[in-house]
C-alpha cells in the first residue's frame, strides 16, 4: 500500500446523517474529524462524494458535515442511495470515474469517513478493495452504535486489505513537503481547537 497522492485521491464521506449521528458512539469527534477531512479536501481541491443512505426515512447530511460540504469549491458530489454498499448504487462509479477522469479503479486512492462501521462503511471498503481501490479509513471519521460494533468493523476492513488512518496523517500525505503551497493553511486549520469524543 502507498502512500496517499494528492493527485489521485477522492474523499468518500459515507451517510453521516441525521437520526444516525445521534446514535453512534462520540459522535462529536466524527462529526469534527469529518469536517477538518472535507475542509483539509477542499484546501488540497482533492474531489468529496457525499452519501446519503435513504434520505426521507433517516434525515438529511448532518448540517456541520453539509456545510462543509458546500463550501467547498472543488469537484464535489451528492449521491442517494439505497444499497448499503455504496458500490451496489451503479451511479457511485460514474461518481468515482467523473472525480479523477481517466484513473482507473486499481490507480484511485479512496479516503473514507462515515457511518455506520459495520454495515455502509464497511460494505462499501470490502466492495472498493473488490474493485482494485487502494482504500484509506479513517478511524475518527467512522462509527456506528456501539463501541465492538466499530471496533470489529475497523478490524474487517484492515483484513480486508484497508489502510487504518487518520485526518491528519491524509494531509500530511498529501502535502509531502513543508514547502507544499497549501502546507501553512494546512497547519493551521490542524491546530484549530481540540478534538474531543
Amino acid at each position: 500500500m502507498e502512500l496517499l497522492d494528492v493527485d489521485r485521491s477522492i474523499v468518500v464521506a459515507i451517510d453521516l446523517q441525521g437520526k444516525l449521528m445521534d446514535m453512534v458512539v462520540r459522535p462529536r469527534l466524527v462529526l469534527g474529524a469529518t469536517v477538518r477531512l472535507l475542509k483539509l479536501a477542499g484546501l488540497f481541491s482533492v474531489p468529496v462524494v457525499l452519501t446519503e443512505q435513504y434520505p426521507k426515512g433517516i434525515g438529511p447530511t448532518h448540517p456541520g458535515v453539509r456545510a462543509a460540504f458546500d463550501a467547498l469549491t472543488g469537484p464535489k458530489f451528492v449521491m442517494e442511495k439505497t444499497a448499503f454498499g455504496c458500490c451496489g448504487d451503479p451511479q457511485f462509479e460514474v461518481l468515482l470515474s467523473r472525480a479523477r477522469a481517466g484513473l482507473p479503479p486499481s490507480r484511485r486512492q479512496i479516503v473514507v469517513a462515515g457511518i455506520e462501521a459495520h454495515v455502509c462503511v464497511m460494505e462499501t471498503v470490502v466492495e472498493l478493495l473488490g474493485s482494485g481501490h487502494q482504500v484509506h479509513v479513517c478511524w475518527e471519521c467512522v462509527s456506528g452504535r456501539g463501541e465492538e460494533y466499530r471496533r470489529h468493523a475497523l478490524e474487517r476492513m484492515v483484513q480486508a486489505g484497508a489502510v487504518l488512518t487518520n485526518h491528519e496523517s491524509v494531509a500530511f500525505e498529501w502535502a509531502k513537503s513543508k514547502d507544499h503551497l497549501q502546507f501553512k493553511a494546512m497547519s493551521a486549520l490542524l491546530k484549530e481547537g481540540q478534538l474531543t469524543a
